[in-house]
C-alpha cells in the first residue's frame, strides 16, 4: 500500500477530526478505500507501466490516489454538493480518473511513469536515442533518392 491512513491524512484537504471520526465510526474504512483505489489505478496502468510502483512512488500517482480517497471519505461522511469546496473535491476525483485513463491509453507518454520491462520502446516514454537525422550536405538526400530510383 502506497499510503497508510495516517500518511493520507497529511495529503488530504479533509480536517483531521473528520478523518478520525471516519476511523472510529468504521475501523479500517480508510485503509480499505486506499487499497481499493490503489488497485483501481494499478489495474488501469498495468498494461503499459510497471505496477505495483516501487518506492519512491511517482508523486502523480500519489496525487491521484489522494484525490480519489478524499472523495470517497467525503461521500462516507456526507457533504453538500452545492458547496464550492465540495464540488471542487468531486471535480478533483473526476480529473484524477480521467488522467489515469489518459495515462493508460496514451501512446505519447504524457505522464512520466516507469515502463514495464517487457514493453521498452513500445509505448509510453522511453529515454535515449536521437529524433533527428542529419546528412553531410543539405543536398545529400537528393543524391540518395536518385541512387534508390536507379536501382
Amino acid at each position: 500500500m502506497y499510503l497508510t491512513p495516517l500518511q493520507w491524512r497529511t495529503r488530504t484537504v479533509m480536517p483531521s477530526a473528520d478523518v478520525d471520526a471516519l476511523d472510529v465510526g468504521e475501523p479500517g474504512f480508510l485503509g480499505s478505500r486506499i487499497a481499493f483505489q490503489q488497485g483501481k489505478i494499478e489495474a488501469r496502468l498495468a498494461k503499459r507501466y510497471a505496477t505495483p510502483f516501487a518506492s519512491p512512488v511517482p508523486e502523480i500517482v500519489l496525487g491521484w490516489l489522494t484525490d480519489l480517497v478524499t472523495f470517497d471519505a467525503y461521500m462516507k461522511r456526507g457533504f453538500n454538493p452545492a458547496a464550492e469546496q465540495d464540488s471542487e473535491i468531486k471535480a478533483a476525483a473526476t480529473t484524477a480518473l480521467e488522467e489515469v485513463k489518459e495515462a493508460a491509453e496514451s501512446k505519447e507518454g504524457l505522464f512520466e511513469l516507469p515502463l514495464r520491462e517487457d514493453m521498452k520502446g513500445s509505448s509510453a516514454i522511453d529515454r535515449g536515442g536521437s529524433f533527428g537525422y542529419s546528412e553531410a550536405s543539405p543536398y545529400a538526400w537528393t543524391d540518395r533518392q536518385r541512387e534508390e530510383v536507379r536501382r
